[in-house]
């Protein structure tokens, strides 16, 4: 675990949680909503979706998401019934969500609505969780996404929508590519500031998660934290759609604000 900007003097910490076969990770901090983020472990997908496989727009069986959906809702505290999902079109657009369901067209969600479940699916794209004095957010963020500042579009959302200010929102970067195995073209890199480029064995690499961070920053947050994991490195631990050529599973962000967040 990374930490990288401003930490307060409270405990917090990524915690690897089991229910039996099921594992995720847990984001533990005072005064935090519940933050997740799902690994590949303990659903009942077959290869090459094994196991944990959370995405229904894979050729995986529906059913099998759908219960590998129901078994981590159950293990974070949600209810498969207050589920809100983005459509995830590469793009900037967010959503104010007031009531469970698929929002299409979109890369964020936001609610100020306690026991909604917001997630954001990816399997090398980043999960990026949001929370502030009575609101929350979940952003997916590829590179394009990164590159349009849809991590400061949130922001400026969560902002604009409720009485969160951006220097009193928090932010935590789940399990994306890293630059260890992210070499990307010129037309890619000329998206980004040079300090998320990283030179490593004659290629230039692009920092995904740096670059969110940037973003994050430039919108006024002042606290961001990054878990650190690589999904194309940590194969027993994640899906990656880079290193599995497209033919993998997803997994979540997953971010649940209680009632006592909401206060």
């Amino acid at each position: 675990m990374t930490v990288l900007r401003g930490a307060p003097s409270v405990p917090r910490v990524l915690r690897v949680r089991m229910d039996g076969a099921l594992v995720w990770l847990s984001w533990e901090s005072a005064g935090a909503p519940r933050l997740v983020f799902s690994t590949r472990r303990g659903g009942v997908s077959p290869p090459p979706y094994q196991s944990l496989n959370l995405g229904l727009s894979t050729r995986d069986d529906p059913t099998r998401v759908e219960e590998n959906r129901a078994r981590l809702l159950k293990a974070a505290g949600g209810e498969a019934a207050r589920l809100a999902t983005a459509g995830q079109v590469h793009g900037t657009d967010v959503r104010v969500v007031t009531a469970a369901g698929h929002h299409s067209g979109c890369d964020a969600l936001l609610t100020d609505r306690p026991g909604i479940a917001l997630a954001v699916s990816g399997a090398d794209c980043a999960p990026v969780l949001l929370w502030g004095p009575g609101a929350v957010a979940a952003v997916h963020a590829g590179w394009r996404g990164a590159a349009d500042g849809i991590a400061g579009a949130a922001v400026r959302s969560l902002a604009a929508h409720t009485p969160c200010a951006p220097a009193e929102v928090r932010a935590l970067i789940g399990p994306c590519i890293r630059a260890c195995c992210y070499p990307v073209g010129p037309e890619v890199l000329a998206r980004f500031d040079a300090s998320a480029h990283v030179v490593r064995d004659g290629t230039t690499r692009l920092d995904l998660a740096r670059a969110i961070g940037m973003d994050l920053e430039r919108s006024g947050v002042r606290e961001w934290h990054d878990v650190g994991r690589c999904t194309s490195c940590e194969v027993e631990w994640f899906y990656s759609h880079r290193r599995d050529r497209g033919v993998t599973g997803r997994q979540w962000g997953l971010v649940i604000m209680d009632q006592a967040h909401a206060a």
